[in-house]
């Protein structure tokens, strides 16, 4: 109707005009065509055309397709031996960066992360399964066994993105990303098994990464039979415990996240349990000098009475234990000795297992006014000298067998 109405005033002159009613014929057909190209658009009513786009808005915009994966690069390591390149954006780099940070992710994917040579050779060698090494130069690669090489996938990487992820100072350019050994099915060296003891360890609520790798470490070096490791102890595979423990995870079995009621079950029978403690048997005071005669101690465990704990509900009985130097004999076999974290100190439940076994509270003397000490160097001190009484009860037996007494 638009165009009629413009057309209107054309079509009037074209009549008045000689020649006007073909100029009008003309005028008019032209009209026509345009109602043909412009049809009239008919709109809905004001509500409906609000319902319309709302509806419109609601439905969900056409999902991209997802790019297509990076092509893989695959080059040669050797006879039988291939690794890829990663490619910018490769997702596995991520997920090491969380599984070293995550105790979360380590469980429930039952994974754990090795970085270094050493410490990748000695989980090789006890039989720890690898999954992916991520290296730097082809270099690291022939450090490592051929034949467990081939058991994961290789994975080559810029040292730039190593150092990144890695928390040492000196990253050396490998990790390797293993299934998390079970300490049933690992095959520990031959020269720790020949070396160890009827000594044991209960690490109870040490929850600093660094004491505890160093605590394990020095298990490994007294030839310790097992590391038992209460709930509340720090992850024995996160990275800082792994630095510390400097291979010391793969030459004595380590029993983590037990709950007290049951260690005995993990312990040899007829043991007797001990606990480490820098409280002197002289009295609060720590009068005399350490190397005074022996102090008098309590012959039988009693209970004390029920105190008020930190936050005011009423605590569980704590036995007393005899108290000794922890130089004097004590390597009652089998023997397990108990280290407290330094921040809570020895649990009730480490109390009560040691006087249910007849053990005892092993003292180091320290000079008055010294809190305590640490407790990996407490932990090193205590298994060290249980270390050499074994060793000497042990020549006892071997000189009585090789010269009877006669009678």
């Amino acid at each position: 109707m638009a165009a009629l109405g413009r057309l209107a005033p054309g079509l009037c002159r074209s009549l008045l005009r000689p020649g006007g009613p073909r100029e009008a014929a003309a005028a008019a057909r032209r009209g026509v065509r345009a109602l043909r190209r412009s049809p009239v658009r008919v709109l809905p009513p004001r509500k409906e055309r609000g319902a319309a786009g709302e509806k419109q808005e609601k439905q969900p915009s056409p999902k991209k397709p997802p790019p297509p994966p990076p092509a893989v690069e695959r080059s040669s390591a050797g006879p039988g031996l291939w690794y890829e390149k990663a490619a910018p954006g490769d997702r596995r780099l991520g997920k090491v960066v969380t599984l070293a940070k995550s105790k979360k992710f380590r469980d429930h994917h039952g994974k754990v992360l090795l970085e270094g040579h050493r410490l990748i050779k000695d989980a090789l060698e006890a039989g720890a399964v690898p999954q992916t090494f991520f290296f730097s130069t082809i270099g690291h690669l022939k450090e490592l066994p051929e034949a467990k090489l081939k058991q994961a996938s290789l994975v080559k990487v810029k040292f730039e993105d190593i150092k990144s992820w890695s928390d040492l100072i000196t990253p050396q350019g490998l990790i390797g990303i293993f299934s998390k050994p079970d300490h049933a099915k690992m095959s520990y060296p031959a020269p720790q098994l020949t070396s160890s003891l009827p000594l044991l360890l209960i690490c109870d609520n040490i929850r600093d990464p660094g004491n505890l790798g160093t605590i394990l470490r020095s298990a490994a070096g007294a030839g310790c039979e097992k590391v038992l490791l209460t709930k509340g102890c720090v992850d024995p595979w996160e990275p800082k415990v792994l630095r510390a423990g400097m291979g010391a995870h793969f030459r004595l079995p380590i029993i983590a996240n037990l709950d007290w009621e049951s260690v005995p079950s993990s312990l040899p029978a007829g043991v007797q349990v001990c606990v480490a403690d820098n409280k002197d048997p002289r009295g609060a005071d720590g009068s005399g000098s350490a190397d005074s005669p022996k102090a008098p101690v309590e012959s039988k465990p009693r209970a004390a009475p029920e105190h008020e704990d930190e936050e005011g509900e009423a605590g569980v009985c704590i036995p007393e234990l005899p108290a000794q130097y922890y130089y004097e004999s004590w390597t009652q076999t089998p023997v397990a000795v108990v280290i407290g974290g330094e921040t809570h100190g020895l649990s009730p439940d480490a109390l009560h297992l040691a006087a249910s076994t007849g053990g005892k509270r092993l003292v180091i003397p320290v000079v008055p006014g010294v809190d305590s000490l640490n407790s990996a160097i407490a932990a090193a001190i205590v298994l060290f000298e249980g270390k050499r009484q074994l060793l000497q009860r042990h020549k006892q037996e071997d000189e009585r067998q090789k010269f009877p007494v006669v009678g």
